[in-house]
C-alpha cells in the first residue's frame, strides 16, 4: 500500500507545482504579473540572506558570531517601527498606492545591494541590511494587500496566498546553489548578483494593473451583529471606516483575526528558535559543515510541502482548522525528535517546522483578507508581520543566547506549540458556542 501511495502523492505534488507555475507564466492575468514579481522577490532575498550568511555566521568563531547575529536579530525588529505605523497607512490609500510601493521595494533594494557590495566588511553592512530589511517587509505587507485584487475570479485566497509561497520556494531552490556558487567567490558577488535580480523585479512590478483595470473581487462577508459593508468603503481613509465599524458596535479588527495572528506567532516562533538552536547547536558541538547544508535543504523542501498541501487541505478544511493542524504537527515532530534523539532527527524536526508554519500562513493571509475591510487591509498586514517578525527574533535571540541541549530544545518547541494548539482550539470552540446561542456563523467557519 505504501509503494502505491508514494507514486500518486508525488503525482499530487507535481499537480500543484504545475498549478503554481501555470499561474506565473499566464502573464495576461494580475494574480500571474503578481507571481512574477513574487517569484523575483524571492530571488533576490535568496542572494541577500546567503550573502549575510556567509559574512556574518561562517566566515568568523563562534563567539564573534554570536555577538554579530544577535545584532542582526535586533536589526530585523526595527524595520517593523517604521512599516507598522509609519508606511503602512500610505498603503491604504489603495491599489495604486501598494503597486508602487512594490516597485518602490525592488528599486531599493537593488541599490542597498550594491551598497553592501562595497561595504561587507565594513559597519555600513549594518544599516544597509537594516535598509534592505524596511524594504523587503514593505514588499510583504504590499503584496499581501495586492493579493485580494489580483486573484483569479473563483479562487480561493488560502490557495492563491499558497501558490505565490510555493513560487518563492522553488525560487529559493533554484537560486540558493547558484548564490553558494558566487558566495565562494565573495559574499559582495552574490549581492552584486542580487541587485540585477531586484532591478528586473522593479521592471516586472511595473507591470501589475492599475486600479482601474484590477480584478473585480467579492465583497468582503457581512460581519456578525452588523449589516454588509458599504462597498465605496473598501476606498474610504482609515477614519471613516473606524468610524463606520464603531457605529456598527464592531471591532477594528475582528476578535478571530487577533486570534489567528496569535496562534501564527507562536508557528513562526518555533522557525526562529529551530533554525538558531541547531545552527549553534552543531557549531558548539563542531559538527561537519554539510549538516548545515542538510538541515537547509530540509527547511526548504517542508516550506514547498507545505505550500503545495494547502490546496488540497482547504477542500476539506477552514482556514482555522489548517492552523491547528500546523501546530499539532509540530508537537508531534517535536516529540518524536527529543524521543529518538540524534542529528538526523533534528533534521526531521526542521522538515516538520517547515512544513507548520508556512500551510499556516496562507490560512492565516486570507483570514486577515476576508475579514478585514479593504482599506484597513495596509494597516492590518502592517500589523500582522510585526508580531510575526517579533515573535521570530525572540525565540531566535532566546536560542542564541542559552545553549540549550538538543532534547531539551525539542521539549521547548513541543510546549510552545502544544500550548497555542490548544489556546486556538479553545477560543475557536467559545466563539462557535457564544454564535450558536445569538443564531449566527462566523465566515471565517465556512469551508
Amino acid at each position: 500500500m505504501a509503494g502505491m501511495a508514494a507514486p500518486k502523492t508525488i503525482a499530487r505534488v507535481g499537480r500543484e507545482i504545475r498549478a503554481a507555475v501555470r499561474g506565473l507564466l499566464d502573464q495576461s492575468q494580475p494574480f500571474g504579473r503578481l507571481a512574477l514579481v513574487h517569484t523575483v522577490q524571492a530571488a533576490g532575498a535568496t542572494f541577500v540572506a546567503v550573502s549575510l550568511a556567509g559574512s556574518l555566521f561562517f566566515s568568523i568563531s563562534a563567539s564573534a558570531a554570536e555577538g554579530k547575529v544577535l545584532l542582526y536579530l535586533l536589526l530585523t525588529i526595527a524595520p517593523f517601527a517604521l512599516v507598522g505605523p509609519a508606511l503602512s497607512p500610505l498603503l491604504d490609500r489603495g491599489a495604486e498606492a501598494r503597486r508602487t510601493s512594490v516597485a518602490i521595494a525592488n528599486i531599493g533594494s537593488a541599490v542597498l545591494c550594491l551598497l553592501m557590495a562595497r561595504d561587507v566588511h565594513g559597519l555600513l553592512l549594518f544599516p544597509e541590511a537594516f535598509g534592505v530589511l524596511v524594504l523587503g517587509k514593505l514588499y510583504l505587507v504590499a503584496r499581501a494587500a495586492l493579493v485580494p485584487e489580483m486573484a483569479a475570479a473563483g479562487d480561493d485566497l488560502a490557495s492563491a496566498n499558497a501558490k505565490l509561497a510555493v513560487l518563492a520556494s522553488l525560487a529559493g531552490f533554484a537560486t540558493a546553489p547558484l548564490a553558494v556558487g558566487f558566495l565562494k567567490i565573495g559574499p559582495q558577488w552574490a549581492l552584486l548578483l542580487g541587485a540585477l535580480v531586484f532591478l528586473f523585479g522593479t521592471v516586472v512590478s511595473l507591470r501589475l494593473p492599475r486600479p482601474s483595470h484590477r480584478v473585480a473581487v467579492a465583497a468582503p462577508a457581512p460581519e456578525a451583529g452588523g449589516s454588509e459593508e458599504n462597498p465605496r468603503l473598501a476606498l474610504a481613509r482609515y477614519a471613516e471606516v473606524r468610524q463606520h465599524r464603531s457605529l456598527l458596535g464592531l471591532p477594528l479588527y475582528p476578535p478571530e483575526v487577533l486570534a489567528a495572528i496569535g496562534a501564527m506567532s507562536i508557528a513562526r516562533a518555533t522557525v526562529g528558535f529551530v533554525e538558531f538552536f541547531l545552527a549553534f547547536g552543531l557549531r558548539r558541538a563542531h559538527a561537519a559543515t554539510w549538516w548545515f547544508g542538510v538541515l537547509l535543504v530540509a527547511s526548504g523542501a517542508g516550506s514547498l510541502l507545505g505550500s503545495l498541501v494547502v490546496p488540497r487541505l482547504r477542500r476539506h478544511l477552514t482556514e482555522r482548522q489548517i492552523i491547528i493542524g500546523a501546530l499539532a504537527s509540530i508537537v508531534v515532530g517535536s516529540v518524536a525528535t527529543a524521543i529518538v534523539g540524534g542529528l538526523w532527527a533534528q533534521v526531521m524536526l526542521t522538515f516538520v517546522v517547515g512544513i507548520g508554519p508556512t500551510s499556516a500562513k496562507p490560512a492565516l493571509d486570507s483570514i486577515v483578507q476576508r475579514n478585514v475591510p479593504p482599506a484597513l487591509l495596509g494597516r492590518a498586514f502592517g500589523r500582522l508581520e510585526t508580531r510575526l517578525q517579533l515573535t521570530w527574533v525572540l525565540a531566535a535571540v532566546l536560542a542564541v543566547i542559552v545553549p540549550f541541549p538538543l532534547k531539551l530544545g525539542d521539549v521547548v518547541v513541543a510546549l510552545a506549540a502544544v500550548g497555542a494548539c490548544i489556546s486556538y482550539a479553545t477560543f475557536g470552540g467559545s466563539m462557535r458556542r457564544q454564535l450558536a446561542r445569538q443564531g449566527l456563523r462566523r465566515p471565517t467557519e465556512i469551508a
